[in-house]
């Protein structure tokens, strides 16, 4: 197991107030035309002013929005853009991996922003977050979510953006799966992403800093089986030593065909059956079917279980 790095203290950032540039960035895959072009617009209809970055319209190599060089050049002038308010990740997909062993940090330290996007993206930002203290904004991307009508759930990501504390509960899908054997709620820093991601970083240097967190983990397509070895990878691992609860997403399409609908939740549950900690699901936030949550991983949370589910965001990611 990788030695844990000692987390960063978070990085101060500026409030993104209407009329700030939005620097759009494709650090993984490329996307489809006319959902960049609604996602555009979109954001155009909410008073920002959204830049496309010079390589980000590339298609290919293969599966990838241009090389790797290409990509990370396009991130690293997202952060130094003294006109961007903030950097927007196009899509997901795959290929963000391959940047990390490239990322000037220092640049990063020297101009940090909110950076929103989720995925294939969780391990960049996961990595900012432990190396450098950047606040990860996981949160709706521009040709995923935005160019949907019903895509983005706008109270969390203005209060996010404003540095506004905030709360998400039931109205945005959240219930309880397993209350925690203590009462009351448990606080911690909020931490985690794409479930798979996590798992694919086991073992490089870019591990991700889970242990004693409170955990937000989720995932679309994989099957109840595949969770649970995801799951149980993890456990194996170390990275639930300390973790004071667990919030799980949406988990969209994480069903086996011809299986009951809870094998999913069951299986979470046989993981988890001697966690001490609260365990909810059904959060809204990165890959969803509707109205995708911002969550900022990095600031102090608060989780209610019981008949009122509710995660508090109690730290502003920006300077209010």
């Amino acid at each position: 197991m990788t030695a844990p790095v000692e987390p960063a203290p978070l990085l101060e950032l500026a409030p993104v107030i209407r009329g700030a540039g939005v620097s759009i960035v494709a650090p993984a895959s490329f996307a489809r035309q006319d959902r960049i072009d609604g996602g555009l617009e979109q954001l155009r209809a909410r008073g920002f002013v959204p830049r496309i970055e010079e390589h980000s319209l590339a298609r290919g190599p293969l599966f990838f929005a241009g090389t790797p060089e290409l990509r990370l050049a396009d991130l690293h002038a997202a952060f130094a853009n003294p006109q961007s308010g903030m950097a927007m990740s196009l899509r997901g997909g795959y290929g963000s991996n391959y940047l990390l062993n490239g990322l000037d940090l220092d640049l990063v330290r020297k101009h940090p922003k909110p950076f929103f996007a989720y995925s294939d993206l969780t391990g960049l930002q996961l990595y900012l977050l432990d190396r450098l203290g950047l606040p990860a904004f996981h949160g709706p991307m521009l040709a995923a979510d935005f160019y949907l009508e019903d895509g983005v759930h706008l109270p969390s990501f203005q209060a996010a953006l404003s540095g506004q504390p905030y709360s998400v509960g039931a109205a945005e899908g959240l219930r309880t799966l397993k209350p925690g054997t203590k009462a009351g709620p448990v606080e911690g820093t909020l931490y985690g992403g794409c479930l798979s991601i996590l798992v694919s970083l086991l073992g490089t240097p870019y591990e991700p800093a889970t242990e004693g967190k409170l955990l937000f983990l989720e995932d679309t397509g994989a099957k109840p089986y595949q969770i649970d070895r995801m799951l149980w990878q993890l456990r194996q691992a170390g990275k639930f030593e300390g973790v004071g609860g667990i919030v799980f997403g949406e988990m969209l399409d994480c069903a086996s065909p011809g299986t009951p609908p809870e094998l999913l939740e069951q299986a979470i549950l046989n993981v988890f059956s001697d966690f001490d900690g609260p365990i909810a699901i059904g959060l809204r936030s990165g890959h969803v079917s509707r109205q995708n949550v911002t969550l900022t991983f990095g600031v102090a949370a608060s989780l209610r279980t019981g008949e009122e589910t509710q995660l508090d965001l109690l730290q502003p990611a920006v300077k209010q």
